[in-house]
């Protein structure tokens, strides 16, 4: 049984609430869940402590059992010391497809000048010509 510790969303619409739960990774996103660990309200102000409740040793217990947390979840722990989150680094997020295609273009281009370049050096250093591809 895969176990994840993540957001189920309460509260009513346009006014979400969050409870942080542990739950099978197959059981719904609001259904069934083993344990609740806390909650976040997203709509208060960031510096406020009722923002985020966490039961930081449930949570120690449950990731010793193996329970791996979502991506905000996460989020929350590292803020709180209790796991470390890798920083992301995706930098062809904010360039438009027209620019990433061209980029990608360019550098194929550039592998192939690349190639025969190191081709016609090593054919120049053996004296022979170069090999057909």
């Amino acid at each position: 049984m895969s176990l994840k510790i993540r957001l189920a969303r309460a509260g009513t619409k346009k006014r979400p609430v969050y409870h942080i739960v542990i739950a099978d990774s197959r059981a719904p996103r609001d259904g069934r869940f083993i344990e609740r660990l806390g909650y976040f309200n997203p709509l208060l102000p960031k510096d406020k402590t009722e923002r985020l409740k966490l039961d930081l040793d449930k949570v120690k217990a449950w990731l010793a059992k193996g329970a791996l947390p979502t991506d905000r979840v996460l989020r929350f722990l590292d803020e709180a010391g209790v796991m470390k989150r890798e920083k992301r680094n995706n930098p062809h997020r904010a360039v438009p497809r027209k620019e990433r295609k061209a980029q990608a273009e360019e550098a194929v281009k550039a592998a192939a000048a690349a190639k025969s370049a190191a081709a016609a050096k090593s054919a120049a250093a053996t004296g022979g010509t170069p090999p057909a591809s």
